[in-house]
């Protein structure tokens, strides 16, 4: 289809044309006039979105049976979206990886923080793991698998379609290999002076989490001789790097045994087992459990899942991360350092901070924020959408 020929969507006369020319890339259906040729554009297929006055403001995919019924891909509206465009997306997302990390390590798309949106990929050396989580994609895999073995030279690309947002896309789960043969084994990833064990087959999401890697390295500048808990560890994050930077002992709580295996694993190949502890089962009951037998820390880390997944969770969320700080600070040593982390886009900032400083209050304890940590430079965030600036990390002295 040229140019020309791709349908529009047009605002409505009172919709907020000046919230997408100043920067958001989403129209949400309600602002769309949605008569018989729109409802008629299929999802996931082109088409131009003009303001009420039919003045072009870019060229995107729509969805408009979707809360949101049109992403923009490009705020050109006369820009072919083929092969050339998909390369100059993903040669600009390997670029600024290349300048940020010294090893291909890292996650190489982040949805709409690098114009793909609903594109998720990590890379682990020369496996790549996709998460294509838009319809839009779907038709376009091939091209995208072509594209990445040409600029990244790896040899193979495993497509992760489980993640939840597919179903709101009417797209299948499935798992397959797009290039070259699975990871027989968990692969190897270096980071901050540890080696993670990522399980890109049979992990949780792609099988590594690479956005706490700069709050991991803040949390090992406090962890030499400490005494460290790490919950919700999964394979180890926080505990392994500490463990790396001298930390005394560092004890690794997690639901799953899969997890807290390969955590083991990795703490054997980094060379601090004899100091690396795990304990499976719930995070809160263990935390109780550990506060009854009176064990103390001096560097508590509780990174959970998204207690606030959305809108409606939140308050449910927040007091969730509530009962987390107060839990984590019972195991505090006097002067110590709790790091309480939030994944959940729901609880902004502010949400959050007041949620953990509740909790701490709670449980009798004297604050001081110390850092306010992010994702690192592979999660660009996009201004507009705090979907991509889910991450947020909040690290308190306790005072003695």
């Amino acid at each position: 289809m040229t140019q020309d020929a791709l349908p529009v969507l047009r605002l409505k006369p009172k919709a907020d044309a000046r919230r997408i020319r100043h920067g958001h890339p989403w129209a949400w259906s309600d602002d769309l006039v949605l008569d018989r040729r729109a409802r008629n554009i299929a999802p996931g297929a082109l088409a131009i979105l003009e303001d009420a006055e039919r003045k072009p403001l870019g060229v995107g995919v729509a969805s408009v049976e979707a809360r949101i019924g049109l992403r923009l891909l490009d705020r050109d509206a006369g820009a072919a979206i083929d092969r050339d465009w998909l390369r100059a997306r993903l040669r600009a997302a390997l670029d600024l990886r290349e300048r940020a990390f010294d090893a291909p390590f890292y996650r190489l798309v982040h949805a709409e923080g690098d114009g793909l949106p609903g594109l998720i990929a990590d890379r682990f050396g020369d496996t790549i793991v996709l998460q294509p989580n838009a319809v839009w994609l779907e038709d376009r895999l091939e091209a995208i698998r072509d594209l990445l073995a040409e600029l990244t030279g790896a040899r193979c690309i495993v497509k992760n379609g489980t993640a939840r947002a597919r179903a709101a896309e009417g797209l299948p789960d499935e798992m397959a290999v797009l290039l070259g043969d699975a990871p027989a084994a968990p692969i190897d990833v270096p980071m901050n002076g540890a080696v993670y064990r990522a399980d890109v087959m049979g992990g949780q999401k792609t099988g590594l989490f690479f956005d706490q890697r700069p709050n991991h390295a803040f949390a090992a500048r406090f962890a030499r001789e400490a005494r460290v808990l790490d919950v919700f560890s999964h394979v180890g994050g926080f505990a392994l790097a500490c463990l790396a930077a001298g930390a005394h002992s560092a004890l690794a709580v997690d639901a799953s045994e899969g997890a807290l295996a390969l955590a083991r694993d990795g703490a054997a190949i980094t060379g601090v087992a004899e100091r690396f502890e795990t304990r499976a089962g719930d995070a809160f009951d263990t935390m109780t459990a550990l506060g009854a037998e009176g064990a103390q820390f001096d560097l508590v880390i509780c990174d959970p899942p998204a207690f606030a997944p959305s809108r409606q969770a939140l308050q449910q969320g927040l007091r969730a991360y509530e009962r987390t700080a107060r839990l984590a600070a019972d195991l505090v040593a006097p002067g110590g350092v709790v790091i309480l982390c939030s994944c959940s886009h729901a609880a902004d900032l502010g949400k959050f901070r007041m949620a953990c400083l509740r909790g701490l209050g709670r449980a009798g304890r004297d604050p001081r924020l110390i850092h306010t940590g992010f994702a690192g430079p592979d999660h660009p965030q996009h201004p507009a959408l705090t979907e991509t600036g889910y991450l947020k990390a909040l690290a308190f002295r306790l005072m003695p």
